[in-house]
């Protein structure tokens, strides 16, 4: 496959052959074009508003502080602002804002814990990024894996009241973010393995998966927006995934190792996906290497074709807490350097 600054030369090279530029306007032609290309590039940030989308219990094997849902907010505001205009210098322009219990919802107010945010608060926020150049993007999680924060509704899936409670949320926080371009709905991990240490565990399968995924996306898509999910449903399900998925829903597999190869069966599916023809933001990680999301870029630059290749997503899985400020600034800086690399073609 052709790299992405190879696709742009060609291009500026076909309207030199045709008389439109003159040779030496080329070069000067091809530059503009990879800025361009780059500047439309989503380089993404995943932050947590809410975190109670894990464990439903002390299960003392967990040895992970956070793991364990609560019944108040884990979010440093004063982390939250600092964050902002380190993620604008280096060149982040959108952040996904996982939301959970974090606000206080006119429809479902009862999901709320102690110092969620109210809705004129989590405006104002929003508004304070998009002054900064970032787009703001929703982030609910439905999978039954992470969604604890669903009180309990999360012990009613697939239920009338779930439905309704799903589209409410839907339907709010689209009006909430001013019908924002993509609202990300989770759907990851939603196996036994994932929920062993849980208490309570609920996983839907074969045809009940795809209704309620249908579900949400339509509630979606209904709003204005699109939806964009996680895509390793189709390691467990690839025939069936490609089958089903509808091209409409975004795409984000995500995988957090160091080598990148097609030996990897996380990261074939990175070009599975391209090779199905659907639109994708991969998703890399520092909770395991600060190398990923480098090699990442890396290797996905050269693989997916850059009409599907919309960007790239960086997550650190910790709260938005102080004692994690060093990892999301690393987190951060990991996503500057890859953008910088990337620019170069």
């Amino acid at each position: 496959m052709a790299t992405r600054r190879e696709v742009i030369k060609a291009a500026a090279a076909g309207l030199a052959g045709l008389g439109i530029l003159g040779a030496s306007t080329q070069t000067q032609a091809e530059e503009k074009a990879v800025a361009e290309t780059n500047d439309k590039m989503i380089w993404g940030y995943l932050i947590h508003l809410g975190y109670n989308m894990w464990g439903d219990w002390d299960n003392p094997k967990i040895k992970l502080e956070n793991w364990p849902a609560r019944p108040y907010l884990r979010c440093d505001e004063k982390l939250w602002d600092d964050l902002m205009p380190v993620m604008q210098e280096a060149g982040i322009n959108l952040v996904v804002i996982d939301l959970g219990e974090g606000v206080q919802y006119q429809t479902h107010p009862e999901l709320a814990v102690k110092g969620s945010w109210s809705r004129e608060h989590l405006k104002e926020k929003l508004g304070q990024m998009r002054k900064l150049g970032i787009e703001p993007i929703p982030k609910l999680n439905f999978s039954t894996g992470h969604d604890i924060w669903l009180g309990d509704y999360s012990r009613r899936v697939s239920t009338e009241p779930y439905y309704k409670v799903c589209a409410d949320l839907i339907g709010e926080v689209c009006d909430l973010f001013d019908h924002p371009r993509f609202f990300h709905i989770g759907m990851d991990e939603e196996t036994q393995e994932h929920q062993e240490s849980y208490e309570y565990c609920v996983i839907r399968q074969h045809g009940l998966w795809w209704k309620d995924l249908l579900f949400l996306v339509g509630e979606v898509e209904k709003n204005k927006s699109r939806a964009w999910m996680w895509s390793d449903h189709v390691w467990r399900h690839h025939d069936e995934f490609f089958e089903k998925m509808p091209h409409s829903v975004l795409q984000a597999n995500w995988y957090y190792g160091e080598p990148f190869n097609e030996d990897i069966n996380y990261v074939k599916a990175y070009l599975d996906l391209e090779e199905k023809g659907y639109d994708q933001i991969p998703a890399g990680s520092n909770w395991s290497s600060p190398k990923n999301f480098k090699n990442m870029v890396e290797y996905l630059a050269k693989k997916i074709d850059p009409k599907h290749l919309k960007g790239f997503l960086q997550t650190v899985w910790h709260p938005t807490l102080e004692g994690f400020r060093d990892k999301h600034l690393a987190a951060i800086s990991q996503v500057g350097e890859a953008r910088k690399e990337f620019s170069k073609g």
